[in-house]
């Protein structure tokens, strides 16, 4: 069983480490929270890694779907063996290429997030000579929780209109190559507590229904979305739903009382609750230094390696948490970049630490690689090691590269 010391000196640092039995108890656990029957979407935005992917596909108990946003993401769910007439294909901005890529592939679920969204499925689905199911994604006009990130109650690039629904709808039901099956409603993102999400849970559930009764939405398929809550980037647990699933049971049982019949068939979507704490990224500290009274720990992974999405204030918490009791040092940890914007942490407690040392900063299984600012500086990526019950299952490593276009001569 190799520790994490042993696993940064033989593959050196920056290094993610993923353990594949937090994967798998994240995915049983949350399965456990939801009524039976109930699908599980696993987004890979928050993390592509193939051997991820094939443990939330293939590990005991019931697989988790895919819910992807471009060729990229259909390329890696494809390879880890999630078959692509159980993707759904999902993101404001479908070009022409990805949808022929997505339609020639098999994926046959689309969420459209506009009526011109909708439209470009479809027209693309008729020269591929096939039908596309879609989800309307709807933008509530109104939510209740207060989260990190909220995606509806304002206006947005998501969803469309709840209120402008029952003008649209014979317009959208009559889109060549599509066919509504259905409604996506992603209220937001880590919920703040299990009352919180349960609230934005039934409100998508109950605006779903309205929609169906005063519009003449159909309800194939319902999709109400996720926010469950895992740290990022800090020491911490994953949120437990004790009471979710009996009151989302009540819930649909009132509201869509054929629901266990699979009329509609219900989906939930989750992403950093399914591998946010099975990533641990390793850093060694490069050096240390004082500045007019103030002491920084250099590290040798920055926001190259962690929290990219530093920059749109979304992800990268206030203060990156690291493992280990906290001594009497205290001091901003800072990485290895050419840029006062590299800083996990301003004078925080840390453990005693000198050059050389391993410094683990955990719950990093989403949102970082591939979240993150690699291509700046051209610095290395982080090597990335997997591993189940202690033993590594593989090691790799995401390498940027520039490919080399045709120069096409000028007309005229």
């Amino acid at each position: 069983m190799s520790t994490h010391a042993e696993l940064a000196e033989r593959h050196g640092t920056p290094l993610y480490v993923y353990d594949l039995d937090r994967v798998d108890a994240a995915r049983r656990e949350l399965f456990e929270a939801l009524p039976p029957g109930v699908d599980l979407y696993y987004a890979l935005k928050a993390n592509p890694h193939p051997d991820l992917l094939r443990a939330l596909r293939d590990g005991p108990g019931r697989p988790c779907r895919a819910e992807i946003s471009s060729v990229g993401e259909l390329a890696a769910a494809l390879a880890a063996g999630c078959p692509a007439d159980q993707c759904l294909y999902t993101g404001p901005g479908k070009t022409d290429t990805e949808l022929d890529q997505a339609l020639a592939a098999g994926v046959r679920l689309f969420s459209a997030e506009s009526p011109g969204d909708l439209r470009r499925v479809g027209a693309h689905a008729t020269r591929h000579g096939v039908t596309a199911d879609c989800l309307l994604r709807v933008n509530a006009a109104t939510g209740t929780a207060t989260t990190s990130i909220r995606m509806t109650g304002r206006p947005s690039q998501f969803g469309m209109d709840s209120e402008t629904l029952p003008g649209l709808m014979p317009e959208l039901l009559a889109v060549p190559g599509t066919r509504i099956v259905g409604a996506h409603l992603f209220t937001m993102s880590n919920a703040k507590d299990q009352a919180g999400l349960f609230a934005e849970l039934e409100h998508a559930v109950e605006l779903a229904t309205r929609l169906a009764h005063e519009a003449g939405l159909p309800l194939e398929y319902l999709d109400i979305g996720g926010g469950f809550a895992a740290p990022y980037a800090v020491p911490g647990r994953r949120d437990r739903y004790p009471r979710l699933r009996a009151g989302l049971e009540r819930l649909l049982d009132e509201r869509l009382p054929c629901w266990r019949d699979g009329t509609p068939r219900v989906a939930c979507e989750s992403g950093r609750y399914l591998v946010g704490d099975s990533g641990t990224l390793l850093t060694r500290v490069v050096n240390i230094k004082e500045s007019r009274g103030s002491t920084f720990v250099i590290l040798d992974a920055g926001i190259n390696a962690v929290g990219g999405l530093s920059g749109l204030g979304r992800l990268l918490p206030a203060a990156v948490g690291v493992e280990g009791p906290v001594g009497d040092l205290r001091a901003s940890l800072v990485g290895p970049l050419c840029t006062p914007g590299d800083t996990l942490a301003r004078d925080v407690p840390l453990p005693a630490l000198e050059p050389g040392d391993v410094v683990a900063v955990p719950n990093v299984g989403a949102y970082g690689v591939t979240a993150s600012l690699m291509g700046f500086l051209s610095r290395p990526a982080p090597t990335e090691v997997v591993v189940r019950a202690g033993e590594v299952v593989s090691v790799s490593r995401l390498e940027p590269r520039r490919v080399h276009e045709p120069v096409k001569a000028a007309v005229g």
